[in-house]
């Protein structure tokens, strides 16, 4: 099997970090994507500004394969938007791979083993993968592989706004209505949809407060527009994050600015409300209920920012180690668990931790992370160095640390204050006092792959 490609699904960030330190390896990548181009998904949220400098969004392995190109590298101080991201970078990167390694308008539509199906034990390992894909003429192939890198992250599986994880009784037919994603305010389109009118906005991570940031820009500028803070949680808490303590500026103001539009009164916040119902009004407007029997009403549009969860139907067929709550590998879950993590530090990783039950399978990026939050875009770039370390069989530098990360400020116990009655979240322990690898040689500090609200405007 060594003659066969290493097939990597997904030609966004991580992905294309894949192919190019497989290639720097040895290896022959082939890069399967369901978009038109490289950085799809990213180009779905373009009009968001990253948390991250220039400098920490390029994958080492990329930067030394664009250099042997007429590629400029940005400047490395700059904050770029999901635009800047897939125009300056991603498009730049999939060209200097080559369409002989990356194949666009290519969806994965199952992964097996060459003659065996789940349940099958005998010489299973000695078998390759097979990877079943359609192309948008609707063609079907089958291509063999070595191993396989899942790196099509989470972005098509928005999490529903219901609490109990399902939608809602009326989320569907109340489709038009809610949005799973930022809105570009910067469409008209869209601005004309929030303006003078009542949006809710549910969640507590990253993307709820960059919406907040940007929906209460134009509550200050359009009267009558009103906004309204939904949090499953029983206080606001620490949502806010560590302000001046975050070692991402960014990040920090992200925060502050969300407090901000909460402290000038731009924003009612209802905490501990648990979304069971999305009822029709009478003036086509809509009504949220809890699971309590409390209620949202004439809600003209809701901004849903609660999280997503990993695609893996097409998986169906191998023998996946996930952990049963996240769905992420079970050696990689306890670092990342948000009922246990509050500061969002994930300590480096790679091969060993992202390891299942079948040989030579992996998912990585935010795909490795299931439904956790805050994925960390070096931490997907060190992944990727290890597995390609470990698939060229360089062990010694696929189990090395090659990064540190950043602290976000915000530190004790868990993280999804979902209770409540305890909603500081302090149970004692926390992820601050987790030991930190054995060996670490440090590099720039990774920076995150979350939304930032200033869009196209700074």
């Amino acid at each position: 099997m060594d003659e066969l490609p290493v097939v990597v699904v997904g030609a966004g960030p991580i992905g294309l970090a894949a192919a190019a330190e497989l290639r720097e390896r040895g290896l022959t990548p082939v890069v399967f994507e369901r978009g038109s181009s490289a950085g799809a998904a990213v180009s779905e949220w373009n009009h968001v500004r990253l948390f991250s400098r220039w400098g920490e969004l390029i994958a080492p392995a990329a930067r030394r394969l664009l250099a042997t190109t007429d590629w400029v590298a940005p400047d490395a101080q700059a904050y770029p938007t999901g635009q800047d991201w897939v125009r300056e970078y991603l498009l730049p990167l999939a060209d200097a791979l080559g369409d002989n390694v990356i194949r666009m308008g290519t969806e994965v539509v199952g992964i097996g083993r060459r003659g065996r199906d789940r349940v099958v034990d005998t010489g299973r390992d000695g078998e390759p993968f097979t990877v079943h894909i359609r192309t948008v003429a609707g063609r079907e192939e089958r291509v063999l592989a070595r191993a396989v890198i899942d790196a099509s992250g989470t972005w098509s599986l928005p999490n529903p706004l219901g609490a109990d994880g399902l939608p809602a009784l009326g989320e569907s037919d109340a489709a038009q209505s809610i949005s799973y994603r930022v809105p570009d305010l910067g469409d008209d389109s869209v601005r004309a949809r929030h303006t003078g009118r009542h949006t809710v906005i549910a969640g507590s991570g990253h993307s709820a407060l960059t919406a907040i940031v940007a929906l209460a820009g134009l509550a200050r500028q359009a009267p009558g527009t009103r906004l309204t803070w939904v949090l499953r949680r029983g206080e606001v808490g620490d949502t806010f994050g560590g302000g001046d303590a975050d070692q991402l500026p960014a990040r920090g103001a992200l925060g502050a600015r969300a407090k901000q539009a909460v402290d000038d009164g731009l924003l009612q916040v209802v905490t501990g409300f648990r979304t069971a119902a999305v009822e029709p009004a009478a003036d086509g407007r809509v009504v949220l209920v809890s699971e309590s029997g409390a209620r949202v009403e004439e809600v003209d549009r809701v901004v849903a920012s609660t999280g997503f969860r990993p695609q893996l139907s097409w998986l169906s067929q191998l023998r996946l180690g996930l952990d049963p709550v996240l769905e992420a590998p079970v050696q990689l879950a306890p670092l990342i668990d948000p009922n246990v993590h509050s500061c969002g530090t994930v300590y480096p990783h790679g091969v060993y931790e992202l390891a299942h039950p079948e040989p030579g399978l992996f998912l990585a990026g935010m795909k490795s992370y299931g439904r956790a939050p805050t994925f960390l875009a070096m931490t997907g770039y060190e992944q990727v160095r290890s597995i390609a370390a470990a698939l060229a069989g360089d062990h010694d530098a696929a189990a090395r640390v090659e990064l540190t990360l950043p602290e976000t400020g915000v530190c004790g116990g868990a993280g999804v204050f979902d209770d409540p009655d305890s909603a500081s979240g302090d149970t004692g322990g926390g992820c601050c006092g987790a030991p930190a690898p054995a060996a670490q040689a440090p590099t720039s500090a990774p920076q995150l792959i979350t939304l930032d609200p200033v869009g196209g405007a700074r």
